[in-house]
């Protein structure tokens, strides 16, 4: 795309992030300017007392305002009541300021409104944003577009747009009174501006790029500290707390060298900038005093041009700071659009919502994961309702894909699921996963309490009802042993529960809702055999008729299975029930060998 191209596409964004504040946000505009041209007219008010009233310069004046002022008694008439110009003048600097003020509560209001539409638009697409986006993305880096990146957008509409606004009117406005004033003496006041505006462009230019790195670097520290303290239970288990520490040192090094960069690059703007303003107000001071004591101007004019020349000077000086701030938002505004272009889930405006009884047909299935990795290959096995299957196989065979598959959280490029006879790509997304529970392999517990968690598949559900989910998950005599029972706050990510009650838990909270499809992803992984034997008797005993996956490495959990599927390499090598399996010359006896000897081993170190 053009650089216009992609100019226009990040002005519409912006203009649909602030559309409903437009008015109140251009009003703001419009005032910003009034307040300039009243800045510009009150130092007037002053000149004028100096000249034409105080002194006997001709009265220079509007004819309106000169026949009022001759109706009023002139010269002499103003010189008795002087005090009327001063209360002129603070009338003028009296609605300067309140012009200032609304325009800056409008907007303030209306940016802080826009910057709420950001991270509200943001926060909806990361929930509707493709799963394989979130597996490879880094949860810090995201949290940062949704919080920082957005306040540096905040900022940049509320602060950098304004002052860019009051920068041109002031420049145009007060450019305007001082060639009024005197064509010459302005044109050795913008002598050295052209070098001002010249060390902008170069700062600009490279205080970007450093902008850039900077906020890299800040998002690789934030994911640093996110992971930590994410993991800090395995930290703590290895020991790891040193090379944490000097992890975290090193990046914090990077962010620090980053930031030292940017700020030797503003140290050298400012200083050079502030040479170049001091430069040019001596040099009009040198020149209107001279001119004025050889009567080519008079005081009045001097002071105007000595007001004036601030506010020509310090705005273009300040346009860096400005143009570095833009630098950072422009920075901002590309992380937050990098987000928003991230492809969402497609939406099933016409996916069917047929009745879901537990039927599965996966017919020569193949699937590509989008960096071109091949899990799955040719996989076909048919399930009848109720029916249960094991799943088996070494890791990274595809076994955690295959069941992702089944609640869409991939789609397959070859080959065909059905369910009930409909193909799986045509059924609505959130029609299939309202009626398929999943107990992931890592299974998520927010930093809610036990009872908030469970209820979190069924918010309506009795208290009657969640504990006997809890009784079949064999976890509710635990959550008795807890100080506040169900109330009991587990902490983020479950970490203060250990990883066989954390399963549990997830255990409770999918079967909780009456599913027709259930797929435990090695869900049982970290309790014991004895619990083992009894949420799978208890799930039985409840889920009659339930059609259900089980992915498992104990083939101890698997062995009462209708059917079980073994996965090498992305493709079924091996397909059958327990009995069938282990008389067969495969994987799946060479693993039942491996584990019945540890286990006989085992029986006799406790014997």
């Amino acid at each position: 795309a053009s650089g216009r191209e992609v100019f226009m596409k990040k002005l519409k964004i912006l203009l649909q992030f602030i559309r409903k504040d437009l008015l109140r946000y251009t009003a703001a505009i419009v005032f910003s300017g009034v307040a300039v041209v009243l800045s510009v007219i009150s130092p007037m008010v002053i000149s004028f007392t100096v000249d034409s009233v105080i002194g006997d310069e001709p009265m220079e004046l509007p004819g309106w305002l000169m026949k009022w002022v001759s109706d009023f008694g002139g010269r002499d008439a103003l010189r008795e009541r002087i005090w009327l110009l001063g209360l002129v003048f603070v009338l003028l600097m009296l609605f300067t300021g309140i012009f200032q003020y609304v325009k800056n509560r409008w907007f303030a209001i209306s940016t802080e409104n826009a910057a709420k539409r950001i991270r509200d638009t943001l926060y909806d697409h990361l929930q509707h944003m493709e799963y394989y986006e979130h597996v490879k993305s880094q949860t810090g880096d995201l949290t940062q577009r949704c919080t920082a990146d957005v306040e540096t957008m905040r900022k940049f509409m509320a602060n950098q747009v304004t002052q860019v606004g009051e920068i041109l009117f002031t420049v145009a406005f007060t450019l305007t009174a001082m060639i009024g004033l005197n064509g010459k003496l302005t044109l050795y006041s913008l002598c050295v501006v052209p070098f001002i505006f010249l060390a902008s462009m170069i700062f600009f230019t490279k205080v970007r790029k450093t902008f850039l790195e900077v906020e890299d670097a800040d998002s690789e520290l934030h994911t640093t500290i996110q992971e930590n303290l994410t993991g800090v239970r395995v930290v703590r288990a290895f020991g790891r707390q040193k090379y944490e520490i000097e992890k975290f040192k090193g990046k914090n090094e990077s962010y620090r060298e980053k930031v030292r960069k940017l700020n030797e690059l503003m140290a050298w703007y400012w200083s050079m900038s502030d040479l170049l303003c001091m430069t040019q107000a001596m040099l009009v001071l040198f020149i209107s005093v001279s001119w004025a004591a050889r009567g080519i101007i008079t005081l009045g004019t001097v002071i105007l041009f000595i007001t004036y020349i601030r506010n020509l000077i310090w705005p273009i000086r300040h346009l860096g700071r400005v143009i570095s701030d833009m630098g950072q938002a422009f920075v901002a505004f590309d992380r937050i659009i990098e987000i928003l272009d991230k492809p969402a889930e497609p939406k099933d405006t016409q996916g069917l919502t047929p009745e879901i009884r537990g039927n599965i047909v996966f017919q020569n299935v193949s699937f590509q994961y989008p960096d071109g990795t091949n899990p799955l290959k040719d996989i076909s096995f048919e399930v009848k309702q109720g029916q249960t299957v094991g799943i088996l196989g070494p890791t990274g065979c595809g076994k955690s894909s295959l069941v992702h598959l089944l609640v869409r959280l991939f789609d397959y490029q070859k080959g065909s699921i059905k369910i009930d006879g409909y193909e799986l790509k045509d059924i609505d997304k959130k029609w299939l996963r309202s009626h398929i529970g999943i107990v992931l392999q890592e299974p998520f517990l927010f930093s809610k309490t036990v009872l908030e968690n469970i209820r979190l598949a069924r918010p309506d559900a009795s208290m009657s009802e969640i504990e006997r989910a809890a009784k079949i998950a064999a976890i509710h005599d635990s959550i008795l042993t807890f100080e506040k029972g169900y109330d009991t706050l587990v902490g983020e990510r479950g970490v203060t529960l250990s990883g066989g009650q954390v399963q549990r838990v997830a255990i409770a909270r999918t079967v909780l809702k009456n599913h027709p499809v259930l797929i435990f992803d090695d869900s049982l992984s970290a309790v014991d055999m004895e619990t083992d034997i009894m949420i799978r008797q208890a799930l039985r005993e409840r889920s009659k008729g339930v059609t259900t996956f089980i992915i498992s490495h104990r083939i101890n959990t698997l062995a009462e299975a209708d059917f079980i599927v073994v996965l090498d390499k992305g493709r079924i090598v091996q397909k059958g029930t327990h009995d069938e399996l282990i008389r067969e010359d495969g994987l799946y006896s060479r693993i039942w060998a491996i584990q019945s000897s540890l286990e006989e081993n085992q029986e006799g170190v406790n014997g």
